[in-house]
């Protein structure tokens, strides 16, 4: 994990003594710098003191390490042996535009998800899977149930920005982004979360059990077979998606928290459609297909034998490439916000765009940050057309009207328009 993870396992740094050092992550205290904090927002109907600028806050960081025991590096050693072994990312044989849809999300999360959609048995839940070891780490509120960002107030839930207001100092840890999934069989109240109406009548406070969403905050929300999820659920999910938060009312009483997620679905189309609400609120659309090459159907049958008879040492034989694809993913990350794209590019985009009649804007603006997002997996500072070859059809295929009398795979009719604007 030494691409992604850079922060030592073995040291906590604390403002003061915790009473259970974890090595989990790295851990500092945060407060609000007095006398620079101007101006206030407001933020899910609290004020919330901003600084002028960039900034919102500034940290603190003593120099206090601790080191594990080795009774407890040992522990952490068993307990990371029993978690259930996750197939390899770099182990995936083919289904590359697949692969290609989910590494740009993680460079760039404001792409907006990924909807796949192909045959069963294509491996498209072991994939989005798979993603989990190459998730980059995020610093959030230690012990906070909503994955708080210190300094973006918007990701904060309403006790951190209480008690940010108030000055209080706040433990910050860095940890691995969230997935979280979501079961088919998920009740409302398990995905947005609870009230507790007794304890809130009887005692005023406002006791809140969260859910599903909160848990995905500043993360992934994966929906296998979305296409048979409960219509309810569908307008709960597209609606946090759109407003990046969750309220939750119960007897008059309502709470709010941040629900900002990249939402990842899949499912078989012999089984459903979509509606086209919550299609045009994935930023990407995969198909992927049954592998019809014959030796490559064995290479994947004797990969997924050798997991399955010893998954410890087949996940150490891809340990290498897994580590290069963590440096790739970072370096991307790092380097996204300095790649560029020609004003010309942007016009002929919007130009396949109204040409195709897409509705909305999300289209434009999901294909340039697609094809910024590949300029950046490849090293380079500049996005040229064949990024955006590459990319267009995953961003705008879902978006296209059905016609019942064509034939044609929207992708290809996507890819027509392309190279008929572009040449």
């Amino acid at each position: 994990m030494a691409g992604i993870l850079g922060t030592s396992s073995s040291a906590i740094l604390t403002s003061r003594p915790l009473s259970s050092p974890t090595s989990k992550a790295s851990i500092h205290s945060f407060s609000p710098s007095p006398g620079q904090i101007q101006g206030r927002k407001f933020y899910g109907g609290i004020s919330m003191p901003v600084k002028k600028g960039k900034s919102h806050f500034q940290f603190s960081v003593s120099n206090v390490a601790t080191e594990l025991s080795p009774a407890q590096q040992q522990a952490q050693k068993l307990s990371k042996e029993s978690q259930r072994p996750v197939y390899p990312f770099a182990a995936i044989v083919g289904q590359d535009e697949m692969k290609l849809c989910l590494l740009l999300n993680v460079i760039d999360p404001k792409i907006g998800g990924v909807m796949i959609m192909g045959d069963r048995g294509t491996g498209k839940s072991t994939t989005v899977r798979s993603l989990v070891d190459l998730l980059p780490e995020i610093t959030v509120v230690a012990g906070d149930a909503f994955n708080s960002d210190p300094q973006d107030p918007e990701s904060m839930g309403m006790e951190v920005r209480e008690k940010i207001i108030k000055g209080e100092e706040l433990p910050v840890m860095t940890t691995k982004i969230n997935m979280v999934d979501l079961p088919l069989g998920a009740t409302e109240d398990r995905v947005c979360g609870t009230i507790d109406i007794e304890k809130a009548l009887t005692e005023g406070v406002k006791a809140f059990e969260p859910g599903l969403l909160a848990k995905a905050n500043r993360g992934i929300l994966y929906v296998d077979e979305v296409n048979l999820l409960d219509d309810h659920l569908v307008d709960v999910l597209l609606d946090s998606a759109a407003s990046g938060w969750n309220t939750v009312e119960r007897e008059g009483i309502s709470i709010s928290h941040p629900a900002r997620f990249i939402l990842i679905g899949s499912g078989n189309p012999e089984e459903g459609e979509l509606r086209p609400q919550l299609l045009d609120r994935f930023g990407m659309h995969a198909q992927v297909g049954t592998v019809r090459d014959a030796e490559l159907r064995v290479k994947i049958v004797e990969e997924r034998s050798r997991f399955d008879k010893n998954p410890k040492d087949f996940r150490e034989s891809y340990e290498s490439e897994q580590g290069k694809l963590q440096e790739q993913i970072t370096s991307a990350r790092s380097s996204l916000s300095s790649v560029e794209m020609d004003h010309e590019l942007r016009v002929k985009i919007s130009k396949v765009c109204a040409e195709l009649n897409v509705d909305g804007l999300r289209g434009d603006i999901v294909t340039n940050r697609a094809a910024k997002a590949l300029a950046a997996l490849k090293g380079r500072d500049k996005v040229t057309p064949e990024d955006i070859a590459t990319v267009i059809p995953n961003c705008l295929r879902h978006r296209l009207r059905k016609d019942p009398l064509e034939s044609i795979d929207s992708g290809l009719l996507v890819i027509e328009k392309f190279y008929e604007v572009f040449s």
